[in-house]
């Protein structure tokens, strides 16, 4: 058993693609047309870091509700935890790429840490070895 998906809901698909596959490294496994359960178009995007282990999959958000989650799926929380080999290097990459880093890194028992923002808002670990 495994868990293969998290949905992220986003406002656009291809700008979440975009920070996915152009910031943070991620690889685009699936981009496919796909229909709503009332049979509007969308489009079924799955986003995974390279290797593999647990995708987004990326939803466009449909009305108003789903809307007034984009960038807040948490409450607010940290959400999302990226486990990276070389932390050093993947923060400046990812500083060098504008992201926003809301807490610098610091060190905890369980490693090296530092908390960004996607492209939408939600909160992020950036999560790396002592």
């Amino acid at each position: 058993m495994r868990l293969d998906l998290v949905t992220l809901v986003v406002a656009e698909y291809d700008p979440a693609i975009a920070f996915f596959t152009e910031v943070l490294g991620f690889e685009l496994v699936e981009d496919k047309p796909s229909l709503t359960n009332d049979g509007r178009p969308k489009r079924w995007v799955v986003v995974r870091p390279p290797g593999g282990g647990t995708g987004l999959l990326l939803a466009r958000a449909d009305g108003e509700r789903q809307e007034a989650v984009v960038g807040d799926q948490t409450a607010g929380r940290v959400g999302f935890f990226l486990q990276v080999d070389d932390f050093d290097a993947t923060y400046r990459r990812m500083v060098e790429a504008k992201v926003e880093f809301v807490k610098p890194p610091r060190t905890e028992p369980y490693g090296r840490v530092a908390v960004f923002r996607d492209l939408a808002g939600n909160l992020w670990d950036l999560l790396g070895p002592a």
